[in-house]
């Protein structure tokens, strides 16, 4: 498939990226290029191939909800300059 200059700066515009005019050139046999590789792609046999799986597909097998470590959230907080009912206090740094 061959693309073209103006097809490139086509879609860049819509895609609102700026291509140099210096590099358009290259930008464009970069496009052809990969456009010629899907076409490639396309012309291969996949007959008797199984699609690959997908992991969302199966049953996700899901833990309990529980509680398995102990609240050392006072222990943890011992330290800080400041706590107030369970909560670390910072300073204010927005009027």
């Amino acid at each position: 498939m061959s693309v073209t200059a103006s097809d490139v700066a086509q879609v860049a515009l819509l895609a609102r990226l700026t291509i140099p005019d210096d590099r358009i050139d290259e930008v464009t046999d970069r496009f052809t290029r990969v456009l010629d590789l899907v076409a490639e792609l396309q012309q291969v046999d996949t007959d008797g191939v199984l699609p690959m799986s997908n992991p969302h597909d199966m049953e996700q097998r899901l833990r309990a909800d529980e509680v398995t470590e102990v609240n050392e959230r006072d222990h943890l907080q011992q330290p800080a300059p400041a706590v107030e009912d369970g909560y670390f206090l910072v300073p204010k740094v927005i009027d």
